[in-house]
């Protein structure tokens, strides 16, 4: 026997109004978790200046950590030599992720040990502190530059397994040229920014924590910090590889510190476009993308 029509329209009623009511949980929830959860991290790209085709893919917050090794090194006068070292060695150690656990009480971006004298677990977690560390132990490993990289990572770390650093070295190259700024516009981002408080403030002070009192970014006007390119790098012939250091660092924080976009001679990188850079104008024109003597660091907020 049919059921009757007021039966049908109401069971035809009630599954639309679960469906909806599905459709709506699965949105809130992905509204939610882009907000507030585990969004997918923007990706971060480096390249060969050599074009060669070899590239490196890897997270915002690695980019982060392995710009503050790099700046740290430089800011100690290390050669680029140390910095593809400390990175190939942060890789193997934690992925280039500042980790709180390890073997035994190992902890941070090189795995290092509270009780072996290393520091306090405060000190260690701090990236910019434990990179200090390593290129304080490797510049007392003589003739560390010459050493296959992992002999010299090995004398540091006192690894059980010190080959492991060899398959890293490829990455590490990449990384270490573009983040001294031997490699110009070889670093970029996606343009997403994360969702932690940002501001020229925040810029200023993680400038100054990581390359330390060389590097005097100026008072922000608005949203904008400019950072000179220091005289000693351009009296040594050095400016346009520091500054596309300190460039390649904003972008490598960009997430971290809501960076919407970084200037630098003649050349601009957008947080709202492809994440790639591009040239803005002729070296030595006037116009958009920074002095070839400062690098503009443009944040949300």
């Amino acid at each position: 026997m049919p059921e009757p029509p007021t039966l049908l329209r109401r069971g035809r009623l009630t599954r639309l109004t679960a469906a909806v009511v599905v459709l709506l949980a699965v949105v809130g929830y992905v509204a939610v978790q882009y907000v507030y959860g585990d969004r997918p991290s923007p990706r971060c790209t480096v390249v060969s200046a050599n074009d060669d085709g070899a590239s490196y893919e890897f997270t915002a917050e690695q980019a982060q950590n392995a710009a503050t090794v790099a700046a740290v090194g430089t800011a100690r006068g290390m050669p680029e030599r140390a910095v593809t070292i400390a990175l190939a060695t942060a890789l193997q150690e934690s992925g280039l992720r500042n980790i709180r656990h390890g073997d035994r009480d190992s902890l941070g971006l090189f795995q290092q040990r509270p009780t072996q004298g290393w520091g306090d677990e405060r000190q260690i977690m701090d990236p910019a502190y434990s990179a200090a560390r390593f290129y304080e132990h490797l510049a007392e490993v003589p003739g560390y530059s010459r050493l296959p990289l992992t002999v010299a990572a090995q004398r540091v770390q006192r690894s059980g397994y010190p080959q492991a650093y060899a398959k890293h070295e490829p990455d590490a190259v990449l990384l270490a040229a573009a983040l001294t700024g031997r490699a110009p516009a070889a670093f970029s981002c996606e343009g997403r920014v994360g969702t932690e408080p940002g501001g020229p403030a925040r810029v200023r002070a993680a400038l100054v924590r990581d390359f330390g009192r060389e590097v005097r970014p100026e008072r922000a006007r608005g949203r904008t910090v400019t950072v000179p390119v220091p005289a000693t790098a351009a009296a040594a012939g050095r400016a346009p590889r520091r500054g596309w250091e300190l460039a390649h660092w904003a972008v490598a924080h960009s997430s971290a510190l809501r960076v919407e976009r970084v200037s630098y001679g003649g050349w601009e990188w957008h947080a709202s476009g492809p994440g790639a850079w591009r040239k803005v104008r002729a070296e030595g024109a006037a116009g958009p993308g920074g002095a070839a003597d400062e690098v503009r660091i443009v944040t949300g907020q």
